[in-house]
């Protein structure tokens, strides 16, 4: 049992000197100059931003959560039993922020003693910290091992550190922001750091009714919009620029034929904006669009040939009840 809160690995500083507000710059002005103008969906989640996707994940319209949460409560102990059937396993979570979810899986780990060391992996120091405080008080028995940097950061360090076995989770369908090129480097790259008979659960959000998922990302009370154009005034307050919020607004739309959900904010009129940061000023015309963010929604058969593809076989699929959304386990080969 830990009898002192371990301290947090801090892989975050940057090898080129450079720093967050530098990157968030460089990716504001790239995007803005596009012919088609496009913002990354990952400078979302300021404080303000991370505040309303906790609402957006309590809507009754977005089911995503929800169908995660039933599937790992209701699949537990089957997957507990898969994850330690080797022995000993480092249990990897990648973007872990608060672990919610993976709390379900970490209690039921401790309660099958299983024989494991949990390292919660995220770009947030205070949110790594956070964690480890918590963990300690409410799971004890658990080693944790927190690391603050990014994803492949993380896994390089662990390589060189850790020898054993390991289970990385790659939960809440973030797979689905990724292009298809971009999900195929991004799971060559992971499997690039994982040895034969490690695992890999990834959460995956399955096609459906269209206006289901069209309702998730554009729901009655206007708090997907709200978080959309958040990113908007996070450019004011961060990077000194004069956006006029109100003159732009959120637009959602999916493409059944190839099971993707995309974001926009859109002009609604002929204006210019200047960004102190870039020492730029950016032209829109009207009814001109930003894209924002991609939601890929998949098939089973897609699933399995992106995982054969990057080198993982499905050992088994974990559905919720409606079977909206799933939790794949893939073995390395």
């Amino acid at each position: 049992m830990n009898t002192k809160v371990s301290p947090v690995i801090d892989l975050s500083r940057k090898k080129d000197g450079t720093n967050d507000l530098a990157a968030f710059t460089r990716d504001v002005a790239e995007g803005l100059n596009r012919k088609q103008k496009h913002l990354p969906s990952r400078y979302f989640y300021d404080g303000k931003g991370s505040r309303l996707f906790q609402q957006i994940m309590d809507l009754p319209e977005y089911y995503l959560t929800r169908s995660e949460f039933e599937v790992l409560t209701e699949n537990r102990e089957a997957m507990a039993a898969q994850f330690s059937r080797e022995g000993y396993f480092h249990l990897i979570d990648l973007g872990a922020g608060d672990a919610l979810k993976t709390k379900i899986l970490l209690h039921e780990l401790a309660r099958q003693q299983c024989a494991f060391d949990y390292v919660p992996v995220d770009i947030s120091g205070d949110a790594m910290q956070q964690l480890t405080e918590s963990l300690h008080t409410d799971l004890p028995q658990v080693r944790v091992e927190a690391v603050v940097g990014e994803y492949f950061t993380a896994l390089e360090w662990l390589q060189e550190n850790k020898s054993e076995r390991k289970v990385l989770l790659f939960l809440g369908s973030n797979i689905g922001n990724f292009e298809e090129l971009e999900s195929i480097a991004f799971l060559k790259e992971v499997r690039s750091y994982l040895q034969p008979g490690d695992r890999l659960l990834m959460g995956i959000d399955l096609r459906k009714n269209p206006d289901t998922i069209l309702a998730a990302y554009n729901d009655k009370a206007g708090v997907t919009a709200a978080f959309n154009l958040n990113l908007l005034h996070r450019i004011n307050r961060e990077l000194g620029g004069n956006f006029n919020v109100d003159q732009f607004y959120h637009y959602a739309m999916y493409n059944p034929g190839e099971g993707v959900m995309r974001s926009f904010l859109v002009s609604k009129t002929d204006q210019e904006v200047f960004i102190r940061e870039t020492g730029q000023k950016f032209h829109f015309e009207a009814w001109e669009a930003i894209h924002t963010e991609n939601s890929h929604k998949y098939s089973l058969p897609q699933v399995a040939e992106l995982g054969e593809t990057c080198g993982f076989q499905i050992e088994t699929v974990f559905y919720d009840g409606q079977k909206r959304f799933a939790d794949v386990l893939f073995t390395v080969r």
